[in-house]
């Protein structure tokens, strides 16, 4: 199995469409700040857009998707003539429409999906912790982009709001966010990702088959029949970090793995990525989860509040309503 598939399979992501909005003309969408264990998105499939975040702006076209993964506040303002007028906010099954026209009405409104992915403490916070604030991947709108089939199903599903709409528009959300993990070559945080190249493979096969093990660049340098310098060279190249600091983010994922699907105790989970002491890991776990193995462990335990809530608060954001705490 690739690297990308095992890493999104262990993060155990979830995701939901919440709002869609068909918009001719200008309008503002208001994005509260996340709840804990959840991240907005947006894919723009029609039509301009500016997503607003606190000192930046980013323009959207069609065919781009956004994910942010601390959850920050924003706004997104749609393009137009003038304001859209008639806006409209029901509830359609499984998430709220928002429709406007515009005012000569004769412009062809923006279809943007706003949804959000969620996760259980664990893998999948490791994961968000290791891309930037902000994601944004251009996937491409045309007839042979990777979108076009998924949106065409999308907004199918969207407009039919029949039974098990829900589910399928979640799974389409979650093949949403491999192919925008896919495409994030340009990221060198998470370039690794998606790189399909044999000296990533063969290093992460290692380190998954076998993550206790004395891994070194040495080690990863004669895996790949090569010398050390040129082994730097192209690993540093292929996934834009150094070996060590590959190797310590992949460990975490699979410790967080066993942190919270397991009962063993934090210095056997220590031992089973390769620590031989424990304070070494809780520093490197901290380092990729943003927690200690302890206080993760117990989160998972309790389960994951909020999400209910962030979700209220967008659709209340949206309408005029006053979100309750």
């Amino acid at each position: 199995m690739d690297t990308l598939s095992r890493v999104v399979r262990l993060a155990r992501l979830r995701g939901s469409v919440d709002i869609r909005c068909l918009i001719a003309g200008s309008h503002t969408l208001d994005n509260p700040a996340g709840g804990t264990g959840s991240s907005p998105f947006h894919l723009l499939l029609e039509g301009e857009c500016t997503l607003e975040l606190p000192g930046r702006s980013i323009d959207l076209r069609a065919g781009d998707m956004v994910l942010l993964p601390r959850g920050t506040a924003h706004r997104v303002h749609t393009h137009g003539p003038g304001p859209a007028a008639s806006v409209e906010h029901r509830d359609v099954g499984p998430y709220a429409l928002v429709s406007g026209t515009a005012p000569d009405g004769d412009v062809v409104p923006v279809d943007l999906f706003c949804g959000h992915y969620t996760w259980e403490p664990g893998a999948g916070q490791v994961l968000m912790g290791m891309l930037p604030e902000v994601l944004h991947v251009p996937l491409g709108a045309g007839a042979g982009s990777p979108l076009a089939l998924l949106s065409a199903f999308m907004r199918d599903e969207a407009r039919t709001a029949g039974p098990g709409t829900e589910a399928v528009l979640d799974s389409l959300c979650d093949v949403l966010l491999t192919l925008a993990l896919r495409g994030v070559s340009g990221v060198s945080r998470v370039a690794w990702l998606s790189s399909t190249r044999g000296v990533v493979r063969t290093v992460t096969d290692a380190v998954l088959r076998d993550p206790a093990h004395d891994w070194g660049i040495e080690k990863f340098a004669a895996l790949n029949s090569m010398s050390r310098a040129t082994f730097i060279r192209h690993f540093g190249r292929e996934t834009g970090m150094n070996a060590g600091e590959f190797l310590m983010r992949l460990r975490m994922l699979l410790a967080a793995e066993l942190l919270t699907q397991t009962e063993q105790p934090v210095a056997s989970v220590a031992a089973a990525v390769g620590y031989a002491s424990e304070s070494a890991f809780g520093r490197a776990f901290r380092l990729a989860a943003g927690d200690t193995p302890a206080r993760l462990r117990r989160a998972a335990r309790q389960g994951v509040p909020g999400e209910e809530v962030s979700i209220l608060r967008l659709r209340a954001a949206n309408r005029g309503d006053t979100p309750r705490p």
